[in-house]
Order: C-alpha cells, then sequence, then structure tokens
C-alpha cells in the first residue's frame, strides 16, 4: 500500500494503483481509443467486482458519484453500451496475462507460507465448477436440453490455512471433462496435488509418476489395484493401508481406503508414502477448501450474474472476478492480516469508499471480551407468546375453534393447530 497517501486516498483507488498493467501501456494497444484505454477498461471491471456493480447501468452511476475514482480510472466519462462491446473485444489473452501477473505477486508475497500444519505441507487442489447460462442467448453452450453452461477448470493453492488463491484457470464450455483439463493444470511442482474421481486415469496416474509429481487423489472401482504389501492403519476410519500396483505400472502407490462419519467409503492412491493413513485423510478431506472457494465467490464477485454472452466476454468475466479476488489477496498480505482470505475480501468491501486508515483500524480492532451469558433459570410453566398490537388473530370461542400461532424469534409462523367446529 502507498503509506504517503494513506489516510487521504480511497482504498478501491489505492487497490487499483497495485495492479501491474504496465504491459499495458503501449499507444499500439489502444489506436483510435482515446476514449477509454485498455488499461481504463480493465480498471472499471475489476472495480465492478470488488464493488458488485450489477450492471453496465450500475457502473455509470458509480463511476458518476466518485471522480476520484474516475481520476485513478484515467476517465472523464463512460457509457454502458461502449463498456459492453469493449468487453466483448477485449482479447482474452491480455486478461490472462493480467492475471498472470497478479497471481506471481502473491506468489512472492507467500514464499515463507508452508501449508497446512501436521507436516501436511503445501496443497494444489484441482476441480471445476459450472456456471449456467441462458438457454436463448447462450445456445453456443449447449449441453442438454434446457442446460447451457461453461466450465471453469481451476488449480487452488492452499499456502497456509488462512491464504488460497488460484494460481491457474481454464475455462471451457461445459462438456469438456476434468480428466480433459488434468494436461494443463496438472505441472510438476512442490506442492501435492488433491483431486477427485474424474481426474485419474492409469495413463494420468503413470504420468504423473513419471514426473515425480505428488498427489493424493481419489479413484473409482473400476481401476483395478495389485496388493503387494499392507500397512497396519493407525487410525479407526482407515479400512486398508497398503502398498499396490495398477495396470501395467511397474511403480507402486500407495493405497488407502477409510470411511467418513456418514459411513462412506473412500478410495485413496497417493505416492505420499512419507506420511500416516491419518495425514493422507486429512489432506483429501481438504479437498472441501475448493467447494468452499466456488461457493464463496459466485455469492460475492460477480461470477454467476454475466455481463455477455459471448464467449469471449464471459471468458474475460472469469479472469476478472479471480484479479479482483487476488487483488484483495495482495492487500491482506501486504497488510500482515491475520483473518482469513472469505473475512478479509468482506471487510475490504465494506471499507472500499472510506480511507485505508479505516481498513488498518478495522483489521487491527480488538473483540471486547465477554463474560458470557448468564445461566437463567428456566420457567416452571412455558411462558405464553405476545404478538403484538398490530397483529391480526382470529378466535371463535363460541364453536371451540382455536388457532395457535407460535412464533420463532425470526418472526415465521411454525405451528398452527385448528380444532374445527362440530357440523350443524
Amino acid at each position: 500500500m502507498n503509506r504517503k497517501s494513506i489516510g487521504r486516498e480511497l482504498l478501491i483507488c489505492q487497490c487499483l494503483s497495485l495492479l501491474p498493467t504496465e504491459d499495458f501501456d503501449c499507444p499500439l494497444i489502444d489506436y483510435g481509443k482515446d476514449k477509454l484505454t485498455t488499461k481504463s477498461l480493465l480498471k472499471i471491471f475489476v472495480c465492478a467486482q470488488l464493488d458488485q456493480w450489477s450492471s453496465y447501468t450500475h457502473m455509470e452511476e458509480k463511476l458518476r458519484a466518485y471522480p476520484k475514482l474516475c481520476k485513478e480510472i484515467g476517465i472523464k466519462g463512460i457509457s454502458g453500451s461502449q463498456l459492453c462491446r469493449r468487453i466483448n473485444d477485449l482479447p482474452t489473452e491480455w486478461v490472462q496475462k493480467l492475471f498472470v501477473r497478479v497471481v506471481q505477486k502473491i506468489k512472492q508475497l507467500t514464499e515463507g507460507q508452508k501449508g497446512l500444519p501436521g507436516g501436511i505441507g503445501r496443497l494444489n487442489i484441482v476441480d471445476s465448477t459450472e456456471i449456467r447460462l441462458p438457454e436463448q442467448l447462450c445456445d453456443w453452450a449447449f449441453i442438454s436440453k434446457g442446460h447451457h453452461a461453461v466450465k471453469m477448470h481451476t488449480r487452488l493453492v492452499v499456502a497456509s490455512p488462512d491464504t488460497v488463491f488460484p494460481d491457474k484457470i481454464v475455462p471451457s464450455t461445459g462438456t469438456v471433462s476434468d480428466f480433459e483439463s488434468s494436461d494443463v493444470l496438472i505441472e510438476e511442482t512442490d506442492a501435492t496435488y488433491v483431486m477427485d474421481r474424474g481426474y485419474p486415469s492409469k495413463d494420468n496416474l503413470m504420468e504423473w509418476q513419471r514426473k515425480n509429481i505428488s498427489f493424493v487423489v481419489r479413484i473409482s472401482k473400476n481401476l483395478r489395484l495389485i496388493p503387494l504389501e499392507n500397512y497396519q492403519p493407525t487410525h479407526p476410519s482407515v479400512i486398508q493401508d497398503a502398498k499396490v500396483r495398477y495396470g501395467v505400472s511397474k511403480k507402486s502407490v500407495r493405497y488407502i481406503e477409510f470411511k467418513d462419519e456418514k459411513d462412506r467409503t473412500y478410495r485413496i492412491l497417493t505416492s505420499r508414502f512419507d506420511l500416516t493413513d491419518q495425514q493422507i485423510m486429512d489432506i483429501y478431506r481438504n479437498r472441501w477448501i475448493i467447494e468452499i472457494f466456488f461457493k464463496w465467490i459466485k455469492q460475492h464477485l460477480k461470477l454467476t450474474k454475466i455481463w455477455s454472452t459471448k464467449p469471449q466476454g464471459i471468458w474475460n468475466q472469469m479472469f476478472l472476478a479471480l484479479i479482483a479476488f487476488g487483488l484483495s489477496q495482495i492487500v491482506k498480505l501486504q497488510t500482515k492480516s491475520t483473518k482469513t482470505s472469505w473475512e478479509f475480501f468482506r471487510i475490504l468491501q465494506t471499507y472500499l469508499y472510506q480511507g485505508v486508515n479505516s481498513l488498518l483500524k478495522e483489521l487491527n480492532r480488538k473483540k471486547k471480551k465477554s463474560k458470557g451469558r448468564q445461566k437463567v433459570p428456566l420457567p416452571l410453566e412455558k411462558e405464553k407468546p405476545w404478538f403484538g398490537n398490530v397483529v391480526l388473530l382470529t378466535r371463535y370461542n363460541a364453536r371451540k375453534l382455536t388457532v395457535l400461532n407460535d412464533l420463532d424469534l425470526t418472526g415465521i409462523l411454525t405451528r398452527r393447530e385448528v380444532e374445527k367446529p362440530p357440523p350443524f
């Protein structure tokens, strides 16, 4: 963060100043586009993601309301129709390049982080999420009748319990399987890859072993295993822990089968012989982090409500959403906040149009210690609910018709008992 203007500049302007947009300063890129340069266009859509601007009209209103923001972006005024045209024409390779530069910044700031505790270390979780599209406007995304969608294949880095970030994504149409994206997402690294059943095959497993890639992957029942040596399980949930071979592979892998609290069975293959069976279970259970990530970005970023119905516009929107998330991670790491990624982004959104000091004050705020709720003895008789003076209640005492409405704390009708009057 820029400490010189830390008290007077809007937080959203400080965030935009962190974007590595040096590659877009070339005048040839924007020949004939003086009113809205590529650099300004990218900043506008990153703002839209950070502040959840819902439409092009909303973008216009926000930009008119904050002249300081327009100055930081480098525009005097813009129309929604121009933004729509430009986001559809913007080459996705340029947006992808900006995303890569943001990821490089995050990796530099997280070099000293050693992943999850308990000997687990850094994880690379690989999975995909589907984004449904309107059937009438996006016939190019056809999967089946009434089902039009695209996918975002993602590699999520778990650098610490509080820091996770996507370092690579591959947009695709909805018909592309997880298996087809594995060659692009699974590369040589010092982290352990965690995947579900859609990614492993005999060829994939042999390729990962040839490249010495560490993996923990769930397999289906179709993969036949040849047991070589059994180990004694150290955890009650583990059914089997063994060294095995599969297919024509000459290299052995470790097979762990365990059950969860709901008695569901999981068959895991891993190259990690140095960990205990409990650590392998914990690694696979942490695969759920990427499911939380997908759910979170769909709720807090503009990902499911599309700005464009054209393929290139939708790919651009995916990258821009993750650039905004990456930008929040850079601010989080620079401020050395101990909040989780999700908590920090929510706080960042709250203070976007205030000074940076307001954000720092909130991050450093000490929670007041409470003595806890005092125990109150339960009443001998159930207290009758008070409905207030504005609620209409109907009672027929002559016919012994009673309508009892018990309302819970949220005001939702939870019980209705009616004793009907006898027939005439």
